[in-house]
């Protein structure tokens, strides 16, 4: 497996997060004050010459991207999808990915989440707000884990209207399962969420969650307002790579690959617009 930069770095990870010296060079690493120097560094004209590797390494295609305002690194890392290559499917009734990703889905049971390698978190630990919590009891936690190789930006799940965004500090662990069997790290790690009464699913968040060295959660508005399915969201910059959507019990059906494989912890891709399963009928 390799980084992001091309080079491998399994081993790096689980000497990091395996190993008790490893842990103690871990801990500046998921610090915010790394993070921001990670992120100047790559914001900056330089980084452009790690653009080329990356892209060689990662075997991504050019030409699906628009490319001509590209400036740094994060520029790069964010860079737009050429129109047509991802469609929003046009059944306002249907259950769309917000992203491209790798998504497992989970039951919520009394307020807890089976997540990777049998690590634990609940709801409420997750979005710092016990009462809103309470609502998603027996519904689905839905994870999109986003790889290198995937389209960094991501639109809204549904239309409805959105109140002001929430963001909780943290750490900056890496994402990857190495991580998540170690950390409880969706509750550890910085995350940016919406709480948005949705036309088709009752009341549901979406959220974003920061990751190893930058995880910047770059989002368009922070403010409450309406919102339209497929309209964009925001993007994450250099480390950013997981967006969570949390749908309240019986609002939504699952399609049949997707339901089959709840709570195994198996990851199925999908890109931003791909229907991934419907409003209940009985809503």
């Amino acid at each position: 497996m390799t980084s992001r930069f091309g080079f491998n770095n399994m081993d790096v990870l689980k000497f990091l997060y395996n190993n008790k010296i490893g842990r103690i060079i871990l801990r500046p690493l998921i610090s915010r004050t790394v993070s921001e120097l990670s992120g100047k560094l790559l914001d900056s004209r330089l980084s452009m010459i790690l653009i080329n590797p990356f892209v060689r390494k990662n075997r991504i295609d050019k030409t699906d991207y628009l490319l001509d305002d590209i400036g740094s690194f994060n520029d790069f890392f964010c860079r737009r999808i050429k129109p047509g290559l991802r469609i929003i499917s046009k059944d306002k009734n249907s259950l769309i990915a917000p992203s491209d990703g790798l998504l497992s889905v989970y039951k919520i049971n009394a307020g807890t989440v089976l997540s990777v390698k049998q690590s634990r978190f609940t709801i409420d630990r997750l979005l710092k707000d016990r009462k809103l919590a309470a609502g998603f009891n027996n519904g689905y936690v839905l994870v999109y884990r986003l790889c290198v190789n995937h389209y960094h930006r991501y639109v809204y799940f549904d239309s409805g209207k959105k109140y002001k965004d929430r963001r909780i500090n943290g750490l900056y662990h890496t994402v990857r399962p190495v991580a998540l069997a170690e950390f409880p790290v969706y509750i550890e790690n910085t995350r940016e969420y919406s709480v948005i009464d949705t036309d088709n699913f009752g009341r549901c968040v979406q959220m974003e969650v920061g990751a190893m060295l930058v995880g910047r959660i770059v989002n368009e508005c922070s403010a409450s307002g309406i919102v339209s399915r497929g309209e964009e969201k925001g993007h994450f910059e250099y480390g950013g790579s997981t967006i969570i959507v949390l749908i309240p019990e019986g609002k939504a059906g699952l399609r049949e690959d997707i339901a089959a494989n709840i709570d195994t912890g198996a990851e199925i891709p999908v890109v931003m617009g791909e229907v991934i399963g419907t409003a209940s009928t009985n809503k």
